[in-house]
């Protein structure tokens, strides 16, 4: 039987980083571990629901604006001096932050816990040979273009340098020694990387690395009516924090109105349904809808209810709801905006899951084209889509995950 430990959960309060988080402690709390997640308070109620004691968490802004101008990591320091407060009163056994809030991991470290990070995305640190992180680029397919992302690696790795000099000024400024590795802020313990190794290019991964499978959690959404007839569903999922003017929704809604694809079936045509969430910002203009009838439009949607019952998600490339699709065994049309959709887009080329759009090319036109090559059954997509849902229902990523920290916790 596995002995109870206590441990403490830390995630800024964006939804890519909260939900995982918010997975991985129900799957502790249901194997008996004394939890405290430290989040934003927006989530108290969701933290409580799941059996987790719950802090608010500092609200200082990951990245400076006009209105907070912080200093790179002033914002950390700040919030670390609060919630080493937390951690000195909680005591916990081990403690685990997202990748992008550092304070739960320096706190930690300033009382002598153990301290691991949670990756909800990608593995972000780079190979030789790899294509810079973000970029969007695919891996190079010969010698040649291994050794071009070689040759530029030194002056790429200039910014990883500056963020390491200045993620050490804190650490100085905290007392705690400087680290050496250009990603300092990552466990050197555990990693867990919350995605599918199916779209993690091949490498050799460090021992304190383990890729789990993405980790999925999600308020509770009312109940929709699916769009009427019997052809394929295309399920539209926008970014709940990019792309303000709702460009992609606009492009599919025009651009999928009576479209007409090959039978999933293998007889005859029929015509796409559309169902399309906006994620209760409204559209910047009103979209003619040809047929009303095979397409309904939302504020708000279940991807855990919709996404099983949909032939294709339409999204950004955010990477939880791509990887919530990919589980369902949905394949993908991926029209990356910003960050690192870029790189979660071309994965999703590469691993043959579903179709990159890029975003310079976004009409409704080319939305149209893409959407017939994403569900012509010859391409293979929802096949391979298939496969990423049965390793999914088979490996139990929220368990491998809360399996590797006890490991950590155990000494092994």
């Amino acid at each position: 039987m596995i002995r109870s430990r206590r441990i403490l959960l830390g995630a800024f309060g964006q939804p890519g980083h909260t939900f995982p988080m918010l997975a991985l402690g129900a799957e502790l709390v249901r194997r008996g571990h004394q939890v405290r997640f430290e989040t934003w308070s927006h989530w108290r109620d969701a933290v409580e629901a799941e059996g987790m004691a719950f802090t608010a968490a500092p609200e200082y802004p990951v990245f400076p604006t006009r209105e907070r101008p912080l200093q790179p990591y002033e914002a950390v320091v700040l919030a670390t001096a609060e919630t080493q407060e937390t951690v000195r009163a909680f005591a916990p056994d081990l403690v685990v932050h997202d990748i992008l809030t550092l304070a739960p991991a320096l706190a930690g470290e300033l009382e002598g816990a153990a301290v691991a990070t949670l990756i909800p995305h990608l593995y972000p640190v780079g190979a030789p040979g790899f294509p810079p992180y973000a970029s969007g680029a695919r891996l190079p397919r010969t010698v040649l273009g291994q050794r071009l992302w070689e040759g530029l690696s030194q002056p790429l790795e200039a910014g990883l340098r500056l963020g390491r000099d200045q993620l050490n000024d804190t650490r100085r400024r905290l007392g705690l020694p400087p680290r050496a590795d250009l990603h300092g802020g990552l466990s050197r313990d555990l990693c867990l990387v919350a995605t599918f190794p199916a779209l993690e290019y091949p490498r050799r991964w460090p021992a304190h690395v383990r890729v789990t499978g993405p980790l999925f959690w999600e308020p509770p959404a009312p109940a929709v009516e699916l769009p009427h007839g019997e052809g394929p569903l295309i399920l539209i999922a926008p970014s709940t924090a990019q792309d303000p003017g709702q460009r992609m929704l606009d492009c599919a809604l025009r651009g999928l109105g009576g479209l007409s694809v090959p039978s999933l079936s293998g007889s005859g045509r029929a015509r796409v349904r559309v169902l399309a969430s906006t994620n209760r910002r409204p559209l910047a203009r009103a979209v003619p809808v040809p047929t009303p009838e095979e397409v309904a439009l939302v504020n708000w949607l279940s991807y855990a209810v919709t996404m099983p019952k949909a032939d294709l998600v339409i999204c950004h490339a955010g990477h939880g709801t791509l990887v919530r699709a990919l589980a369902c065994g949905t394949p993908v049309l991926a029209v990356p905006h910003v960050g690192d959709m870029a790189e979660n887009a071309a994965r999703v080329a590469w691993a043959g899951v579903g179709v990159r759009l890029p975003w310079r090319l976004l009409t409704p036109q080319t939305v149209r084209w893409a959407t017939a090559h994403a569900l012509d059954p010859a391409a293979g997509f929802r096949a391979r889509a298939a496969r990423l849902r049965a390793w999914a229902d088979r490996e139990r990523p929220a368990v491998r995950a809360a399996e590797a920290l006890e490991g950590l916790l155990a000494g092994g």
